[in-house]
């Protein structure tokens, strides 16, 4: 997914913890399910930023290090102005984008 044409909040909102809990019928339930895709979020733009600051990365000393100093700033500051990984997930979890399941209730199902 594209986290920078994400639609959710770049600032903490109050949520109704009653209408998180719906989903699943477990307040806990749901909150882990976005922890676990917070934390899948966060790697991925993790690896992205890596990814695009080692294009900058030198063994040598030169003067155009200045120039490229501004550039890894300028995508310091386009990543430190995405939302964060908690508010994207949170936003995926109420629109309904996240896929997940519990293999223990699947079982109890099936027995019961």
């Amino acid at each position: 997914m594209d986290y920078k044409k994400s639609n959710a909040p770049t600032n903490t909102v109050t949520r109704d913890v009653m209408a998180l809990s719906e989903e699943t019928g477990n307040i806990y339930e749901s909150v882990a399910i976005i922890a676990k895709r917070a934390n899948q979020i966060s790697a991925d733009i993790k690896s992205e930023l890596s990814k695009k600051l080692q294009e900058f990365a030198s063994s040598t000393d030169n003067l155009d290090e200045v120039f490229e100093n501004r550039e890894q700033i300028e995508i310091s500051r386009f990543y430190e102005k995405l939302p964060k990984a908690t508010l994207i997930a949170t936003e995926e979890f109420v629109n309904g984008k996240v896929y997940y399941r519990n293999p223990a209730k699947e079982a109890a199902d099936l027995e019961g």
